[in-house]
């Protein structure tokens, strides 16, 4: 029993990382891109920031200038997870796609970052 356990549990992470609604094109950020991220501070078209943080802090402030807080990770599927402190979770994929960076939401959703 616990063979078939340990097995599911490798076939299972390819599987979550199959399910990214990623486009030709489209290159996940690799483990030293993700790590670099600490310290920066992302600005999308909507003016809405994602500030991350040395140490696994975030923050994302509104375009109205409201922010919510919260701490990061990395999932092993390339994925960046973000437990805010009201609770809510979610996950997403940063990705390059020729010379955008793009963040792809668990709903197959694409925003793109500006460029600094």
């Amino acid at each position: 029993m616990t063979r078939f356990l340990i097995l599911f549990l490798l076939l299972a992470t390819p599987l979550a990382a199959a399910e990214w609604a990623t486009k030709p094109g489209d290159r996940p950020l690799n483990p030293q891109e993700l790590e670099a991220l600490a310290g920066q501070t992302l600005t999308f078209y909507d003016d809405g920031q994602s500030k991350f943080s040395a140490g696994g802090a975030y923050s994302y402030t509104y375009a109205s200038g409201e922010s919510a807080f919260g701490t990061y990770s990395i999932a092993e599927d390339g994925s960046v997870c973000i437990a805010y402190r009201n609770g809510f979770a979610r996950c997403d994929l940063y990705v390059r796609s020729g010379e955008r960076l793009i963040l792809i939401d668990e709903k197959g959703d694409r925003y793109p970052v500006r460029p600094e």
